[in-house]
């Protein structure tokens, strides 16, 4: 199996399981198995057989809420069984796939009705109180969601169109911490459930007071080239909070200045920790030790065309015979297009559309927007006019790997000076264009982690690598799996869900 189906060998048999065993629970509490299969309408059931509210339906559509709700109600439904143990409870939130079939198919276990708790109370000389129990429950559900986002599954949302047509705003994703390994928290001190901001006051959710080594649980495999991954934004170091939409603190620096930035008074500038920066997804193009390089926007990886996204997008110029071009037809289609003049525009489309677009009657021409060699632009990284490169004609360049020694020179100490302060944490100084490297002169430098080079497909609409450069290991989060919902903020009522996306796997 390639590896961009990889993620069923684990999904397929971990759903098949969950959905057998809840199949099997269902009917021994005289519902139909049928219904573990439909989504929504199974969780529904599952609040009447604990005997919850129906109204409790609509905790599982408010962000945050429905994790505690998720995570309470499948503990209800343990319950339900008799299963009343610790370790009967942490197997239900972390491993349900084992603990539903195990339980649907042992013939001792029995449904005891909405009643469970009060048998349980009775056989117990201890009795919580209702308080009591809502508190336990939710420290419970707390622990161990946060023990599940750490280092198995953490929900994501797409906010952007950079992978745009291959992952689209709305999308909702799940993201494995298991497959690359789970990283242990950096930042132990947070508040459950928030990133780095408090929802409704906007302060930081996170005390850095105490701040960890680096570490990383054993994973099921590496990464590889195509994986899309999500990250920490590897220059969410620094940010302006009032900016960080619309530009980093880094290009506010190379664009005013250090210190006009530093001294403006309508900034507020925080510093972040690895794990609390913003998160990114992106695809990997190249990995530890390969060499990359971008000519007339076709990718290469150690000298060899690199495959390109199927659903890629990359902005066309298109000229017309002068007949308009049906709006309708191009959202339909989703393409987004802008008119220069009369019969010219720029659509942003996948390679399949422009092929498409050119047998149009209407269509003279249709050539694909790339920027010429040569053509610096100061925004790519390294932001240095030694490089003459662009978006679309960048490199060569080698991506560090651990354990990699680079010799130290005046066309090296642009690109991985960075990496060598920021990311690997030494103390470094720049002295006639040598680098004083903890306090030492330094002809070469050895890395101490792998880095890799992460794009968006949408190519021209994508603040990735070629802007900011290496992500390091330690900003890894996790492998985007499939997409569980995707929501059209432009539909309406069930338009607004866009069912061909829902459970479909990310390639």
């Amino acid at each position: 199996m390639t590896s961009e189906n990889g993620w069923l060998v684990y999904l397929v048999p971990v759903l098949a399981l969950y959905f057998a065993g809840l199949w099997k629970l269902f009917e021994k509490a005289g519902r139909k198995g049928w219904e573990a299969l439909v989504p929504f309408y199974n969780v529904y059931i599952m609040i009447k057989l604990t005997g919850r509210p129906s109204w409790w339906l609509i905790l599982f559509f408010i962000p945050v809420i429905n994790v505690i709700a998720g995570i309470a109600l499948m503990l209800d439904f343990a319950k339900s069984f008799g299963k009343f143990g610790f370790w009967e409870h942490a197997g239900t939130i972390i491993f349900p796939f084992v603990m539903f079939p195990l339980w649907g198919f042992d013939k001792d276990t029995r449904y005891l009705g909405l009643s469970a708790t009060e048998e349980f109370r009775k056989a117990n000389p201890y009795k919580k109180g209702a308080g009591r129990e809502w508190a336990d429950a939710i420290v419970f559900a707390v622990v161990a969601a946060t023990l599940i986002r750490s280092f198995l599954l953490e929900a994501y949302t797409i906010p952007t169109g950079s992978m745009e047509k291959s992952l689209l705003i709305g999308d909702f994703l799940f993201v494995s911490k298991v497959n690359y390994g789970g990283r242990v928290p950096m930042t132990p001190v947070a508040f459950p459930f928030a990133h780095h901001t408090m929802p409704l006051t906007g302060t930081k959710a996170y005390w850095d007071g105490v701040q960890l080594k680096y570490r990383r649980l054993p994973g099921l495999e590496e990464i590889e080239r195509g994986d899309v991954v999500v990250f920490n934004y590897p220059e969410g170091d620094t940010v302006v909070l009032e900016t960080q939409a619309e530009a980093s603190y880094y290009q506010l620096v190379r664009q005013m200045g250090r210190d006009a930035v530093r001294s403006n008074p309508n900034f507020t500038i925080v510093e972040r920790p690895v794990d609390k920066r913003e998160n990114y997804i992106k695809r990997c193009v190249a990995i530890a030790g390969d060499t990359v390089k971008i000519v007339n926007a076709q990718v290469f990886v150690n000298g060899k065309a690199a495959e390109n996204p199927v659903e890629g997008q990359k902005m066309h110029y298109v000229k017309s015979n002068g007949t308009d071009f049906n709006p309708q037809t191009l959202q339909d289609m989703n393409i987004s297009f802008s008119q220069v003049s009369a019969d010219e525009y720029h659509f942003n489309m996948t390679a399949a559309q422009a092929a498409d677009i050119r047998k149009w009657a209407n269509v003279k021409e249709v050539i694909p927007l790339i920027k010429l060699e040569g053509d610096y632009d100061p925004s790519v990284f390294p932001q240095n006019p030694n490089f003459k490169w662009n978006q679309d004609n960048f490199g060569p360049l080698i991506i560090p790997k651990k354990g990699w020694t680079v010799k130290l020179d005046s066309m090296t100490i642009p690109v991985y000076k960075r990496a060598i302060q920021v990311y690997e944490g030494n103390t470094v100084e720049e002295k006639g264009g040598q680098l004083i490297i903890n306090g030492k002169a330094s002809a070469s430098y050895t890395f101490r982690m792998d880095y890799f080079w992460m794009m968006g497909d949408n190519r021209d609409n994508s603040l990735d690598s070629r802007f900011w450069g290496f992500v390091p290991q330690d900003h890894i989060v996790g492998k985007a799996l499939f997409i569980w919902m995707s929501l059209d903020e432009n539909g309406s009522f069930l338009s607004k869900v866009r069912w061909n996306r829902l459970f479909k796997g990310i390639h």
